[in-house]
């Protein structure tokens, strides 16, 4: 198993022969991120138009409920796709699959 390292500059596993789990929704999470990225864009433009500062917290509130949307639909890709298929397989690396998924999801929830 490879590493490399994670946002938080750990190591982190990443399996290098293996497809993502979300790889038959790349297209449409792709679609998604590229409208929250609008959103945060949107967001530039009410602070450079002035926009009052509730109405400015109202979208990023918005745009980090995408991004948490997000990010929990690709969870349950992961645990549905790469945890359960490693522990169905008896595969070695299934404990490790579900600590990570269980640090995702503290990362996720401490966010």
């Amino acid at each position: 198993m490879a590493t490399a390292p994670d946002d938080s500059g750990t190591e982190s596993a990443t399996p290098a022969h293996k497809p993502p789990g979300y790889l038959h929704q790349k297209d449409a999470h792709l679609k998604r991120l590229r409208r929250i990225e609008g959103q945060v864009r949107g967001l530039q433009r009410l602070v450079e138009s002035d926009t009052y500062c509730i109405d400015v917290l109202t979208q990023v509130s918005a745009a980090t409920r995408a991004l948490e949307s997000f990010a929990l639909g690709l969870l349950d890709e992961h645990l549905a796709h790469c945890v359960s298929e490693a522990v169905a397989n008896g595969d070695q690396d299934a404990q490790e699959k579900v600590k990570e998924a269980s640090a995702a999801i503290a990362r996720l929830v401490r966010s």
